[in-house]
């Protein structure tokens, strides 16, 4: 049951907010986690943002945040990295401060190509040109380790909109090369695990509330999770019809959980 759990896992995209516009309700329910002495966690799979952007695009919509409350799939692919080598050399699509994010985690950025590299990295390249795609495509023939920040083929806007996202990138990619990357956020366990540590919580008194089916509620059924799915993102009444990934709850919006907490 909702009202049991003590950690919220909570997307953004979708779910708090469409662009730059606060999705009714969401404030009153993050203050009702407090109020509750629980706690929540945003959960992101936007790679074009750090931390602290995430801190400030809140603060703008009226929301009290900091750092510590945010967990992103850059921060999990970097301790995913880590793991595996520090320090490596990496050739990122990526903006600025996706950059900014490996550098100063110890990773050396490499721009040029026919260089010795570690892993090829993608994340939501809000930069992308002709030359990034053809010179990561070229390391990825050549055998590199290829890594995903996260697999959403769109961003959700406000207004019905939205933009691509780092999955349609792989898809691009996937065209020349033929290869597929090793995903690190949602759906995917390398993100939850990376949270667990962290945080120091258990899966049990977790529930993880996104709009989308193929990330966050597959993320919540793929890894022993609580799901709740809300209806002010992506997903449609056709695709959820049409799903394999069936939540365990469903709400038109985080504002109809208010209640329940």
């Amino acid at each position: 049951m909702i009202e049991n759990k003590k950690y919220f896992l909570l997307d953004m995209d979708g779910t708090l907010y469409l662009g730059n516009q606060l999705i009714e309700g969401a404030k009153e329910f993050l203050e009702k986690i407090k109020l509750k002495n629980k706690k929540y966690i945003f959960m992101t799979n936007n790679s074009s943002k750090n931390r602290e952007a995430y801190v400030e695009k809140l603060k703008k919509l009226g929301i009290d945040a900091n750092v510590e409350e945010i967990f992103g799939s850059t921060e999990a692919t970097i301790i995913y990295l880590n793991k595996i080598k520090k320090g490596a050399k990496i050739f990122l699509l990526g903006n600025e401060l996706l950059e900014e994010a490996f550098l100063k985690a110890g990773f050396e950025i490499i721009k040029e190509k026919d260089k010795e590299i570690d892993f090829v990295v993608l994340g939501f390249d809000t930069t992308l040109t002709y030359d990034k795609i053809w010179k990561a495509c070229d390391y990825i023939f050549a055998g590199i380790p290829y890594i995903a920040t996260h697999p959403d083929f769109v961003c959700p806007l406000d207004g019905g909109k939205c933009m691509p996202d780092t999955g349609s990138m792989i898809e691009m990619i996937k065209a020349v090369t033929g290869k597929t990357p090793l995903v690190i956020g949602k759906p995917n366990k390398h993100i939850i695990d990376g949270i667990i540590e962290k945080y120091n919580i258990s899966k049990e008194e977790t529930v993880i509330v996104g709009d989308r089916l193929y990330t966050d509620i597959r993320t919540g059924l793929d890894n022993g999770i609580t799901s709740v799915l809300v209806m002010s993102g992506e997903t449609t009444e056709e695709t959820l019809k049409e799903t394999i990934y069936k939540p365990d709850y469903i709400f038109n919006s985080v504002k109809d959980m208010i209640d329940i907490i």
